[in-house]
């Protein structure tokens, strides 16, 4: 037995008496027998997570370099394309999480519909965005710090939040839970707050500054850079969407998966139209494209389309606000990219995927040598010290970027393959507890598109040529079919057919089936506002 199936052993002999499996067709207990975590959030901490959790500060600063780099125009068509694919994973997704809730998620799924080759490469390329991911958001929140008092360097504002969050990840995954919800709701009312501060200064209701409207969209105009300043945008967007597929990652700790995953993969759909449509068409309107700032601001703050915006409309200490509200977001996405990338980790060890010691859990369901090890990898944004925060960033942002489209398109291509293993073995769509929408054109479109973007979103580095941007761009794009290749010829692994598949491992009932969110305790239906209430 190995060290992760110790630790999962030892917990399930602790709690399979307390909650016992009722049947054999579902599972009640409270720890998760095969990974050993604990299925400790519940469906409001789902709902927030897919609502607002991953946003960080790349949403406020990264988007300054992308409004900058293509212009208000093509901040909203990078944002609007982006998000159309986002909305297809995102079906595709919610259709295998609900049916199988593995913490594996797309790289257990990627073993059994398709190679056991291909769910180590998307697994490794999924590890990597979140390490990118990771190191950005210490790179911003220890540079914020510096911003505000240089008397600790930046090192050691560095190390002060390395064990800051890594005692908190201990604690266990209520807690995170718990802290995500409402750090997600600041973060919500934050970015409301500022659209209604966006159009009471565009309308001229700020006192002693003028009504601008679309000023900006006329000078300096829509566009900064044509069709080159268009596809420069879509890597910073895909950046920003990652992480909308997390709630896969979180299943196997979820209470009651089918109930949370369906209900957080709708919200997905009013992330994608308040959250990024909105940010992109008010950052456009209320911050000029050409503003010297966005390009070479001496603090991150200083970058973003918000703070620029602010000064404008006559705050001049508006830095100070909203480097607050960065380091707000920094503790949010710090956190949520510390838990996606351990629990990542911690699924592909106990698959063999990686080393096997990262697999094992304590008795509380925590998974400690992979959170320390993610954690780790934060180090990574002390390149800030000899590159400066700003280098540092977009070099970061570009190697995640390809990583998300390429996991993306994986995504659509399990989902193709499972509804092919799906109708050999004779079942029908009916039969899914959670369908996808316009099955198959969205999965192909989500396949295609994600294909074509990995290829090009680097396609700005070759007119001129920048030999090290362009390196940068495209990497990580041969690593995929490396590994593939790599551990398909050293294991001998193959392709499955569509007969072979195992459909029905993996499957679980919900912890809370009888109190599902729809009814009450006596089976009656809730009235709508405690529909409403259970729903946040």
């Amino acid at each position: 037995m190995s060290l992760s199936q110790k630790g999962s052993a030892t917990i399930l002999d602790d709690h399979e008496t307390a909650i016992p499996s009722k049947d054999d067709g579902g599972d009640f207990r409270a720890i998760d027998p095969h990974s050993g975590v604990k299925r400790g959030l519940k469906t409001r901490h789902l709902s927030m997570m897919a609502l607002a959790g991953i946003i960080g500060p790349g949403l406020l600063v990264g988007s300054g370099g992308a409004l900058h780099s293509g212009g208000p125009a093509s901040l909203l068509i990078g944002f609007g394309v982006i998000g159309l694919i986002a909305f297809s994973i995102m079906q595709s997704l919610g259709e295998l999480t609900t049916l199988y809730p593995s913490g594996g998620a797309f790289t257990d799924l990627g073993d059994r519909f398709i190679d056991k080759a291909f769910g180590v490469a998307v697994g490794w390329n999924y590890l990597i965005i979140w390490v990118c991911v990771l190191a950005n958001e210490y790179n911003v929140i220890s540079s914020v710090m510096v911003d505000w008092s240089d008397k600790v360097p930046l090192w050691g504002y560095f190390l002060i939040f390395w064990f800051a969050f890594l005692g908190f990840q201990l604690l266990g995954v209520e807690t995170f839970g718990e802290a995500e919800f409402w750090l997600a709701l600041i973060k919500l009312m934050g970015l409301v707050a500022y659209f209604i501060f966006s159009i009471v200064y565009v309308s001229g209701g700020v006192k002693g500054a003028d009504a601008i409207g679309f000023k900006y969209w006329r000078d300096p105009g829509p566009f900064a850079d044509g069709f080159r300043g268009v596809a420069s945008v879509f890597v910073f967007c895909s950046t920003f969407y990652a992480g909308v597929e997390s709630v896969a990652v979180a299943a196997t700790e979820t209470k009651n998966p089918g109930v949370a995953v369906p209900h957080s993969i709708r919200q997905v759909f009013i992330r994608i139209v308040v959250v990024y449509m909105g940010c992109a068409f008010f950052f456009g309107l209320t911050c000029p494209s050409n503003a010297p700032d966005l390009s070479g601001g001496a603090s991150h703050a200083l970058k973003s389309p918000m703070t620029i915006a602010l000064h404008n409309a006559g705050w001049a200490n508006g830095t100070h606000l909203i480097n607050a509200f960065i380091f707000v977001t920094c503790l949010s996405a710090v956190n949520s990219s510390i838990y996606i990338g351990s629990r990542t980790l911690l699924y592909m060890a106990q698959d063999g995927k990686a080393p096997r010691f990262l697999g094992w859990t304590d008795r509380r369901g925590v998974p400690v040598y992979a959170i320390i090890f993610t954690n780790a990898c934060g180090a990574l944004s002390m390149m800030n010290v000899s590159t400066g925060a700003s280098k540092a960033y977009g070099y970061i942002i570009n190697l995640s970027g390809v990583s998300t489209f390429l996991v993306w398109g994986a995504i659509s291509l399990i989902h193709i393959r499972f509804r092919a293993a799906w109708k050999a073995q004779g079942h029908s769509p009916e039969e899914l507890p959670y369908k996808s929408l316009w099955y198959p054109w969205n999965a192909y479109f989500g396949l295609i598109s994600n294909v074509f973007l990995a290829f090009v979103q680097g396609w700005s580095t070759l007119a001129p040529f920048d030999a090290g941007n362009f390196v940068d761009a495209y990497i990580l794009l041969p690593l995929f079919p490396v590994i593939y290749f790599v551990y398909k010829f050293t294991f001998k692994t193959r392709l499955w057919r569509p007969h072979e598949v195992d459909l029905q491992a993996g499957r679980r009932r919900d912890l809370d089936e009888a109190k599902e969110v729809e009814r009450g305790a006596d089976g009656r239906p809730l009235p709508w506002w405690r529909k409403i209430f259970s729903s946040l």
